[in-house]
């Protein structure tokens, strides 16, 4: 495939990424202030965090084997449909009356808390754009560029990371408060929608796969993760795919209540931060990634990045601006070097016939580490405090001696 037409075909689906991800990452910073005002804790919080990828977990392999049969396009399409509808639930859930009722000390019944639970669950159901555009990516490259293209996905879910929490601040400082977030969020799922049927095309790569079997993958109609586990190194890779996510979720739902607890963070402080960190990453993910993956190998990339994620989330446990701020540009770069090399490296093993069912049960590794990250985080936050960020750093220690058989199996591959 030549390097032109790769690009030609990638614009696309970088877009819907771009636009995926901003409408996600509109929702991030306000999401546990309107937990918190409608009665619940962190611990509703990581519950409520957690439900998406419950759902996501039942979602996400099936949709992936989907798009190995019926197309990528078609499978885009019916996951960002559930997508729109997921937030116009989560929009009536702000609308309507907030009548409460006390269950335990812990848990607080309302009818609008309730509606959001409900929008989080079908989006997180039909939440397979990810792994569905992943196996898009893994279609249209080749072994030359496929690092760059999946550190091209990374930036442009990360360039949504960038104005996402930043409109969320600024929209959200308006007199509609946070109704006025989800309102932009669902209609930017709506173009996405619109760009997946106007210019998504089914790739080439997967028409042509469709008659020519991998020599990687013996069997031509593979049936659930029992068989997708007899593919070569794939538990290996799903076993650390659900490491790296549990040890990101301890993060994902202590720092926002830290940030509103703790350091007494607004809306607006928090979306500048999340922004502040994502461009960060488009950064190290765009130029820097695509000049050092010419130059080291990703094994080498993921062992890396993972010691610099470590020392990352100890500066957190330090409640000063100055150190709080040099992790998150740690992170930029452990996370920028670590996750487009490690997702590319999974994507060599299989053929467009099982791309769609790799990427989709690894969607569901990482679902089920959420569901268990963000509940478990929850706890050990309420329990642990900023110490919770410790943990993780230990996860990213673990991850990193975990990763270390990757030099032999990239070799091998």
């Amino acid at each position: 495939m030549a390097p032109n037409t790769t690009k030609a075909t990638l614009f696309p689906i970088l877009l819907v990424n771009f636009i995926d991800t901003l409408g996600f990452s509109v929702v991030i910073p306000f999401l546990v202030v309107i937990v918190l005002k409608l009665g619940g804790n962190e611990v509703v919080y990581g519950f409520m965090s957690a439900t998406y990828s419950v759902f996501q977990l039942i979602g996400a392999p099936i949709l992936g084997n989907w798009s190995d049969k019926f197309g990528r396009k078609k499978i885009l399409l019916l996951s960002e449909a559930g997508t729109f509808l997921a937030w116009l639930i989560f929009l009536a859930g702000l609308i309507i009356p907030n009548h409460q009722i006390k269950l335990t000390d812990t848990f607080i019944f309302s009818l609008p808390l309730l509606l959001i639970f409900l929008g989080r669950a079908l989006d997180g159901l039909t939440g397979g754009n990810m792994s569905v555009a992943n196996a898009y990516v893994a279609d249209i490259s080749v072994k030359e560029n496929r690092k760059q293209n999946f550190g091209q996905m990374a930036a442009a879910s990360n360039m949504g990371f960038i104005l996402g929490p930043l409109m969320a601040g600024l929209l959200g400082a308006t007199i509609l408060g946070n109704i006025l977030p989800v309102v932009v969020t669902a209609l930017i799922s709506l173009v996405a929608l619109l760009v997946i049927w106007l210019r998504i095309r089914e790739p080439q790569a997967k028409k042509e796969n469709a008659t020519t079997p991998s020599p990687l993958v013996k069997q031509t109609n593979l049936k659930g993760l029992k068989e997708v586990f007899k593919l070569p190194y794939v538990p290996y890779f799903l076993v650390l795919y659900f490491l790296i996510f549990l040890g990101f979720n301890f993060f994902y739902v202590g720092f926002p209540v830290y940030a509103a607890g703790q350091l007494h963070w607004k809306v607006l402080k928090l979306g500048i931060y999340f922004s502040f960190l994502s461009g960060m990453m488009v950064l190290v993910e765009g130029p820097v990634l695509s000049f050092i993956a010419k130059r080291v190998s990703g094994a080498v990339l993921v062992i890396t990045g993972s010691l610099i994620l470590c020392a990352c989330f100890v500066l957190l446990k330090f409640n000063n601006i100055v150190l709080i701020y040099s992790s998150a540009f740690l992170f930029a770069i452990g996370n920028g070097l670590m996750w487009p090399s490690f997702i590319a490296l999974l994507s060599n093993t299989g053929n467009g016939q099982v791309q769609g069912k790799i990427q989709g049960f690894a969607g569901s590794a990482g679902s089920l580490a959420s569901i268990i990250g963000l509940i478990s985080g929850a706890f050990l936050y309420h329990t642990l405090g900023s110490n919770l960020f410790l943990v993780t750093a230990a996860f990213m220690l673990l991850i990193a001696f975990a990763a270390i058989p990757l030099i032999r199996i990239e070799k091998k591959m």
